[in-house]
């Protein structure tokens, strides 16, 4: 069993990995095998040019940055984390592209990430996590993947690099996430 975070920040070592790796901890109690992968720009949107749809190969005709080895990765997985820091109420770029890009190839080949579990991790200093968690998780939904809950929104509270350390309940939050996670996967197994 393994699972893949994704991390979208542009800082690698920030606050969203940092939220990341606490969830990863948990899972790691349990035996499963976890990856954190650093989303490193450019990183190009999807162009909508459906040659995903033509060639049904589980991957993404720009060949020019890392998405085809994420995607690749997401396929092998059992879970999938997706994180981002809150950057204007949104994702960052890097993530949104993943997203739309292994969300066409996952549609043009058969929902290929259906019924694997999937949460989202947010980083944010104030306002604007929940657009984030939503987004992230309508990808999860649109591919048919199942979403553990926690103990409260998967959000940690922090501007400046290592503050979300300070933050006790999203540490916690990560924590719960991270077991329930482990729970789910093991029973889709």
């Amino acid at each position: 069993m393994k699972v893949v975070a994704f991390n979208g920040s542009p800082r690698k070592d920030g606050n969203t990995a940092t939220l990341i790796r606490e969830a990863l901890g948990e899972l790691e109690k349990e035996g499963i095998e976890t990856e954190i992968v650093h989303l490193k720009g450019p990183i190009n949107g999807c162009i909508a040019c459906f040659k995903c749809f033509d060639k049904k190969d589980g991957r993404c005709a720009q060949e020019m940055d890392m998405i085809n080895d994420c995607i690749e990765k997401m396929k092998d997985a059992d879970g999938i984390i997706l994180g981002s820091p809150t950057y204007f109420a949104d994702l960052t770029p890097e993530l949104k592209a993943l997203i739309d890009r292994a969300g066409f190839v996952s549609k043009a080949n058969g929902d290929m990430f259906r019924q694997k579990a999937g949460a989202a991790i947010v980083a944010v200093r104030r306002a604007g996590a929940v657009h984030v968690f939503d987004s992230i998780n309508h990808f999860f939904l649109i591919s048919q993947m199942i979403i553990p809950g926690s103990s409260y929104w998967n959000m940690g509270l922090g501007l400046e690099e290592r503050d979300v350390e300070k933050d006790q309940e999203g540490l916690q939050t990560m924590r719960v996430l991270g077991q329930n996670m482990a729970w789910l996967i093991k029973k889709l197994r």
